[in-house]
């Protein structure tokens, strides 16, 4: 949790560097104040871990484009795989602070690996959770989870799904809206360095560059 605040929308990111170590993207777990959730798995990740409380990082951003609201009134249903869950939360606050009734789905491999659970659920979001092993709510993936949410949530049939995760897990996520009908927002993993287009590194199908014109990309059943 950082000092100040940006102004940008759930779904964006920033790019995060320490002078003499790296430059790396986040996705905005909050934007006032300025929020990472950020797990050890590498050299600058670990480094990011070690600093202390008062001591300073720089932050580049807010980049690319976030979720938009649905236009349409009703349900909004979040699936969030592994580390996708971070920029979720932050949608999660802004959809219910519209009015929106919110149902989420997350999913890990372990119980241990399920993120944000206890936050989200102090939100009042109808919850369901997923883990490979069934440590923890429904044994299998987040995807295999959507049916039953959509037939016991609240809200009903959701007017837009919204997923962030690893690339299978949105792959997946695709597949069933279509097979459902269902339009979606879909947030997608690259490498990225430069943040801004230039560099070419995390281009996608089509040449889109996920920094750019992404991370977040709609998907809409009745184009295919």
């Amino acid at each position: 949790v950082l000092d100040g605040a940006l102004d940008a929308v759930p779904g964006q990111f920033v790019m995060v560097w320490l002078p003499g170590v790296d430059e790396k993207p986040f996705s905005l777990a909050d934007a006032n104040p300025v929020t990472l959730t950020i797990a050890a798995v590498g050299p600058f990740s670990s480094v990011l871990h070690g600093l202390a409380v008062g001591e300073c990082v720089w932050v580049r951003g807010p980049l690319g484009k976030g979720y938009r609201l649905p236009e349409q009134p009703g349900l909004a249903l979040l699936i969030g795989g592994g580390y996708g869950v971070a920029p979720l939360h932050f949608l999660a606050k802004r959809l219910l602070h519209t009015g929106r009734p919110v149902s989420m789905i997350i999913g890990a491999r372990t119980a241990g690996q399920l993120l944000l659970v206890r936050s989200i659920a102090e939100l009042g979001i109808h919850l369901w959770l997923a883990t490979e092993d069934g440590s923890a709510g429904l044994r299998g993936l987040a995807t295999d989870a959507i049916k039953p949410a959509i037939g016991e949530a609240p809200g009903g049939r959701p007017a837009m799904v919204y997923a962030c995760g690893p690339t299978g897990m949105l792959q997946a996520v695709a597949d069933r809206c279509a097979s459902l009908g269902l339009t979606a927002q879909l947030s997608w993993e690259a490498h990225m360095r430069c943040g801004i287009g230039l560099c070419g590194s995390c281009e996608v199908g089509n040449g889109w560059l996920t920094c750019l014109d992404g991370p977040v990309f709609p998907f809409d059943p009745s184009n295919i």
